[in-house]
């Protein structure tokens, strides 16, 4: 009796502390993490303001930080009971999101929390934003459902004023459902089976919620457009509620000081026009405020904070006939490594702001002007940051729907044949395109759109290229990097590993701007700093960082033999080691730099000294 009363009495403590385990979130250590990690708060994670590019202060409050979470099947309508804690905003895969389980097209992830109203949004409308959940989610607040998203890369906003109840706390639901890359979504390179270039899936929430509260008629987004060549700043306000004789008064200011101003109807455009402006450039990124108010009988109603940047990204020939990529109306060689924007500990999310613009510092230091963000779409903050700092970016549309076959050699392009995909595939790459390039408009940092990339899910090329062209004339169009290639958009974009190489100039420079998308990837694995034991591939291996520099030393001197025949931008492989790849700058804990960086910095930067006629 008593041996049973003692069993009895250990199994309801192991249950305890299963129980406990369960609700205490810690980082889960059964892989490399980056030095951040541990400097993760799990009561504010992720504190930042997230939309750098509209900001009303004082009325926001940040929702990160642990959340209940369940794990159900696809059929269920909603958890029995809640399995434990999870910090949010980690993808549930993720070491830092303290559960690292994979879900599935099968199962739904479930999210929980109580939250409550501050004083001071009472009486304001409430909206509920979300940075990027992926990929289908429905949100229900106290019970109600609230609304609903598809997309994994776009925020988007919920108006949850109407939901509310009376009392201190909020009930906010959250269920996810992603099938990764058993679905026709945008999803990246997450596969469900990670291997080679393909990683760990993400579900889930994976960028900053936050509640915000705005006035009944509110800014709920700004357009701006910079022309130099004008000396002019084009900006709209997208209005929600406006009335009748409301204004939007737009104020561009240097410093302190007022040097533009305008008043237009909510639905009109302000055009600014400023006197010696100073322009944006890699050197000088110089970035002018921009406060937009508005008026509705001479009294403020919502005021707004933004800033942007005079710049103009363009081709043009030059004495060759051949077309270049112009920054300001003047060539500045463009170069800068593959970056997926992957983290050990959290995926697709940095474990804090340092460590996400560590990447970016590092960057520069070694004597890079741009950054192609891979198969990806970044926090604000992020953009944000390069647009202080004066880098480059050329953004791709994360890949989803694979197939298709395509050939690509040295000198050569070939043209394959388009995917066909269905109508609901079609239907959710156009939405989630739209979306991002909506998001991500007004950093002036992104200077390149990318629709396809090497033919992955590549589809009706012509008519995407175009209307991506129509949707931004301000920018340039990168119709299929390394993939199937038409006659049409404004960049011919060759894949050419390890060695450097660049497109014909006789066949392709006179029509499009000829860049290298993709070389370089050699690999040097370093033990204690790989994801995965010895199955780790570069596109050329090494033993030591010295040997493998020296090979690097002959690329860019190759590059700098390629800029004067009319090669206008490289883009080496890459930033950091990813998962199994093992060619990057940095391991992937980012605890090791594989180059020396000064020597990196000054073997690169001999590259925008190489004159062209």
């Amino acid at each position: 009796m008593k041996k049973f009363t003692f069993s009895l009495l250990m199994l309801g403590c192991m249950s305890y502390a299963v129980h406990a385990q369960q609700n205490n979130w810690h980082l889960i250590k059964d892989r490399i993490v980056t030095p951040w990690a541990e400097k993760v708060d799990p009561n504010a994670p992720l504190p930042e303001y997230p939309r750098p590019q509209l900001v009303r202060e004082n009325n926001w409050k940040n929702l990160n930080g642990l959340w209940s979470y369940a794990i159900t099947p696809a059929s269920q309508d909603k958890p029995a009971k809640y399995e434990g804690s999870i910090l949010v905003p980690f993808a549930v895969e993720s070491a830092l999101s303290g559960v690292g389980r994979t879900v599935g097209k099968d199962s739904l992830l479930w999210y929980n929390t109580n939250i409550s109203i501050p004083a001071t949004m009472k009486g304001k409308e409430i909206l509920l934003h979300f940075g990027a959940v992926d990929w289908q989610t429905e949100v229900f607040v106290n019970g109600k459902s609230a609304g609903k998203h598809e997309g994994g890369f776009d925020p988007f906003s919920i108006n949850i004023t109407p939901l509310l109840r009376s009392g201190a706390k909020q009930e906010i639901t959250v269920r996810v459902w992603d099938p990764t890359d058993d679905g026709p979504q945008p999803r990246g390179k997450q596969v469900k089976k990670p291997e080679g270039i393909w990683y760990t899936p993400v579900t889930g929430i994976w960028q900053t919620v936050w509640l915000e509260a705005v006035p009944k008629t509110y800014i709920a987004a700004t357009k701006n457009t910079p022309d130099i060549d004008h000396h002019t700043i084009s900006v709209s306000a997208n209005v929600t509620g406006a009335q009748g004789g409301d204004l939007v008064k737009v104020e561009v200011l240097d410093g302190g000081n007022v040097v533009a101003t305008q008043e237009v109807a909510p639905t009109a455009t302000a055009v600014l026009t400023l006197q010696n402006e100073k322009l944006w450039s890699t050197t000088h990124p110089f970035l002018y405020d921009l406060k937009l108010t508005l008026i509705r009988k001479n009294k403020a109603v919502d005021v707004v904070k933004s800033y942007f940047a005079m710049r103009k990204i363009s081709m043009a020939p030059d004495q060759n006939g051949i077309q270049r990529m112009m920054l300001n109306n003047q060539f500045v060689f463009q170069y800068g490594p593959l970056d997926q924007g992957w983290w050990p500990d959290g995926l697709y999310t940095a474990p804090t702001y340092e460590a996400m613009v560590y990447d970016i510092d590092q960057l520069q230091k070694m004597g890079f002007n741009m950054i192609r963000k891979h198969i990806k779409l970044e926090p604000a903050t992020y953009y944000a940051y390069c647009d202080k700092k004066g880098m480059l970016l050329w953004q791709d549309m994360p890949s989803g729907d694979l197939g298709n076959g395509w050939e690509n050699r040295p000198g050569v392009l070939d043209r394959g044949t388009d995917q066909n995909r269905s109508p609901e595939s079609e239907g959710y790459y156009r939405k989630e395109w739209n979306a991002i390039m909506d998001a991500a408009y007004n950093f002036p940092c992104i200077v390149v759109w990318t629709p396809f990339n090497e033919a992955w899910g590549q589809f009706k090329t012509i008519e995407i290229t175009e209307w991506t062209m129509k949707k931004d004339p301000s920018r340039l169009v990168n119709s299929a990097s390394g993939g199937n290639f038409y006659e049409t958009g404004h960049i011919i974009d060759l894949h050419n590993y390890p060695h450097p190489a660049m497109p014909r100039p006789d066949l392709f420079g006179k029509k499009q701007v000829l860049v290298l998308g993709e070389f370089g990837g050699l690999g040097l694995p370093l033990d204690g700093h790989t994801w995965q034991g010895n199955k780790n591939w570069g596109y050329q291996s090494f033993k030591n960082s010295e040997e493998m520099f020296r090979k690097y030393k002959t690329f860019t001197d190759r590059l700098a033999e390629l800029i004067p025949l009319g090669l206008s931008a490289a883009v080496y492989t890459q930033t950091t080691d990813v998962e199994g790849e093992v060619n990057g700058f940095m391991t992937y804990d980012r605890k090791v730099e594989k180059f020396p960086v000064q020597q990196l910095g000054e073997q690169n930067r001999k590259l925008y000294q190489v004159k062209v006629k």
